[in-house]
């Protein structure tokens, strides 16, 4: 009798399990990428404004000083040793007032000469007419030649000649002797000093400046952009920065030609109209100028930008709301303001707060939205 051994059917239970758990981690993978595909880009939060174009009228002030219209710089006519001073910086002298004197000794010495010049050809003279006068007599009566007579008038007229040449000379010296007296040639104030008792002095060189009474003006040292805009009139309100209640009014009288090479400004001179008596020579002064309304844009400083080395702003378009960097000319810097000239138009929606991390073509949500 054969004996059979009995085996169960083998029911494949394991590799189903396999690959259910297989088609499991597929299934989650894939689930996985199908939400990384359907990430959407939120859009940028950013402030933004209007463009409004607006008229502005500037208005410029600049410090300068109260001068004299009429300046003259006093000096001796000669050389010689300042003998005494009389005037210092700030005094308030005459017309005809003695400002400083000279050692009149040589001049003295000069008059001196002159004089005795002139009392020896008096005595010459005398003779010359003396000796004129018996020749003629002479010749009237036939008692001497013509020579004779010819050779007395002709010493005649060299004598009144060197009178006359002598009387000159004393005039000079007198003159001279005068000018060892320094005097005021108006009445003023003496604005500066260069010389002290003692001092050798030359002829010709200035020692005294003397500021004129009179007219008044008001001196600016301006910039040469200050005359790119135009002013309303040529006009200038002015006040003492010392006191601003001390107000005058000026007009422009004159402009410098030429730029000063080390300031790089022009000098501009306003007359004043009857002047305060607090306005002093050497007072600072502001001066005001109303410049004539400009239209332009004003914008936040936070809302100019760079494009590479130009200057830009982001702009919003209100039908795709996406952003665009967009180049501007500025015109102007003022606190927390930045002016600008051209570049944008009226109506147009630009960024002002949380452009720095925008890029082009990115969509915004700015105040007003309701996404």
């Amino acid at each position: 009798m054969t004996s059979h051994s009995f085996n169960p059917p083998q029911t494949g239970r394991a590799p189903k399990l396999f690959v259910a758990a297989v088609a499991l981690v597929a299934a989650t993978l894939s689930g996985c990428n199908d939400h990384s595909a359907s990430t959407v880009t939120r859009a940028a939060i950013v402030r933004t404004a209007l463009v409004q174009p607006r008229d502005r009228r500037a208005d410029i002030t600049l410090t300068g000083e109260v001068q004299a219209r009429f300046r003259a710089d006093l000096s001796f006519r000669i050389s010689g040793r300042v003998l005494a001073r009389y005037a210092d910086v700030g005094s308030h002298v005459r017309a005809g007032e003695v400002l400083a004197v000279l050692d009149p000794a040589e001049q003295q010495a000069d008059v001196d000469a002159a004089t005795a010049a002139v009392t020896s050809a008096e005595a010459q003279l005398r003779v010359a007419m003396a000796t004129f006068e018996r020749q003629r007599s002479l010749i009237a009566s036939g008692f001497t030649t013509r020579p004779a007579y010819d050779q007395a008038q002709e010493g005649l007229r060299l004598a009144e000649s060197t009178l006359e040449a002598a009387r000159a000379q004393l005039g000079t010296s007198k003159e001279a002797l005068g000018y060892t007296a320094l005097r005021a040639e108006a009445d003023g104030v003496i604005t500066a000093r260069n010389l002290e008792a003692g001092q050798v002095v030359p002829a010709a060189q200035p020692v005294f400046s003397l500021a004129r009474d009179g007219e008044r003006d008001a001196v600016f040292d301006v910039y040469e952009s200050v005359f790119l805009g135009q002013t309303d009139s040529r006009g200038v309100a002015l006040s003492l920065v010392s006191d601003p209640a001390v107000t005058a009014l000026g007009h422009v009288r004159e402009v410098s030609p030429v730029i000063d090479a080390k300031s790089s400004t022009i000098r501009v001179k306003v007359s004043i109209e009857n002047p305060s008596a607090a306005m002093t020579l050497g007072s600072a002064v502001a001066g005001t100028v109303k410049a004539t309304a400009q239209t332009e844009i004003a914008l936040p400083w936070s809302a100019l930008m760079a494009a590479g080395e130009k200057s830009a702003v982001w702009t919003v378009d209100p039908a795709t709301r996406t952003a665009s960097l967009k180049q501007v000319t500025v015109g102007g810097y003022e606190a927390g303001e930045v002016l600008i000239k051209a570049g944008l138009e009226p109506g147009e929606r630009v960024v002002i707060d949380g452009g720095k991390l925008l890029s082009v073509g990115q969509l915004v949500t700015y105040e007003g939205d309701r996404s």
